[in-house]
């Protein structure tokens, strides 16, 4: 069987996901290689914003553009960790880079950048990140979990969070009245 990278994909959580962390999830993949797959979930607001989050570490808060933005529940490995995923790459301290210019870093230098008026000029925070061990992902995908298309990083910054799940159907040309609630093995 030829190895699968979905790295800069989506992940689509099909609708018969049982898992409630999951459930209706849209996950974009920062890496897949052979000892696993690392991502973050990208329409899982938390109810908290840039701006308290800043509060909550302590970093003042110089950019008002970023201020109201939300941050989101990423998954559940390291909940208590930042993840930016951001555009320029940049040079940060701690920063995996997914392509040209994009890339998630968990230092905080990237923050104190924000708050001090500079940083990436486009970002989306999320708490925690969700990871798969070595084939873990690729047997979730023959057991009909999850639906994969290329990534469009413009419906995460882009669109609101409630729009992303569809969008990402959309580029793979699916309406959600098209998907069933139970799998189907041929």
């Amino acid at each position: 069987m030829e190895a699968i990278n979905l790295t800069r994909q989506f992940l689509i959580a099909m609708p018969a996901m049982a898992d409630p962390i999951f459930a209706k999830s849209l996950v974009y993949v920062v890496d897949h290689n052979p000892e696993g797959a690392m991502g973050v979930i990208v329409n899982r607001p938390i109810g908290m914003d840039v701006r308290t989050l800043f509060e909550q570490v302590d970093i003042e808060l110089q950019r008002e553009d970023v201020a109201e933005q939300q941050v989101y529940f990423g998954g559940p490995v390291q909940t208590d960790r930042g993840f930016v995923l951001h555009q320029p790459l940049g040079n940060w301290q701690s920063t995996m880079s997914i392509e040209d210019e994009l890339g998630l870093t968990t230092s905080k230098d990237v923050l104190l950048a924000v708050g001090s008026g500079a940083g990436p000029d486009r970002l989306f925070v999320t708490l925690g990140y969700a990871g798969w061990d070595a084939g873990q992902l690729e047997g979730e995908l023959a057991q009909n979990a999850w639906l994969t298309v290329e990534a469009d990083i413009e419906v995460v910054f882009s669109l609101p969070s409630e729009q992303r799940y569809e969008a990402a159907l959309r580029l793979l040309g699916i309406d959600m009245a098209m998907l069933s609630e139970t799998a189907g093995h041929a």
